[in-house]
């Protein structure tokens, strides 16, 4: 008797190389646990930065792209555990959890870099109401850098709230590319 032949499409793709569980026991890994802290407080990057108008559209304008995209690509990231359909896709999910971290951290990175700079040009501006009156005056000082924002004290705040969850988002990233790591070499 002659050996059944092989189907030569189900010999060329290899099985799908999870390390993390599936379903909602991926809840239960530090993994999953930091890519919903990526996902909450890149919502609250993207909606602090969103809420103060975006006084430096140029800078900020990046900050809400990588903020938006990272919050969408972290969901469907963590969706596809959820749901299951990360065994069903032939990849090795190892190394597509480093590259997409590593990708993330490094945008998130830059994205920081540019909202704390922001924050930080506001240095001489203070728009106050006159005392007894209804108008507001603006008091400037010479500048400290070549960046020059002008932004009310609630503007202000709220930017100085989106650097701090930025950079919190970054080293939330920065801990999940390091366990993929890890994962991918084990």
């Amino acid at each position: 008797m002659s050996e059944p032949a092989t189907n030569p499409a189900a010999t060329s793709f290899p099985a799908p190389i999870v390390s993390l569980p599936l379903g909602l026991e991926v809840f239960r890994t530090y993994s999953g646990a930091l890519i919903c802290v990526e996902i909450l407080f890149g919502g609250l990057v993207w909606i602090l930065v969103a809420s103060s108008n975006v006084p430096v559209p140029l800078l900020q304008g990046w900050v809400m792209f990588v903020s938006l995209t990272a919050f969408l690509l972290s969901s469907a990231y963590l969706l596809l555990f959820v749901t299951g359909l990360a065994d069903r896709i032939n990849t090795d999910w190892n190394v597509l959890d480093v590259f997409y971290h590593f990708m993330a951290l490094l945008f998130y990175f830059a994205a920081f870099v540019l909202e704390a700079a922001t924050t930080a040009a506001n240095g001489g501006a203070n728009i106050k109401p006159l005392p007894n009156s209804t108008e507001t005056v603006l008091c400037i000082t010479y500048p400290r850098g070549n960046i020059f924002t002008v932004m009310s004290e609630k503007q202000y705040s709220i930017n100085v709230a989106a650097t701090v969850f930025a950079f919190v988002v970054t080293l939330c990233y920065g801990c999940s590319m390091a366990m993929g790591f890890k994962r991918w070499r084990m």
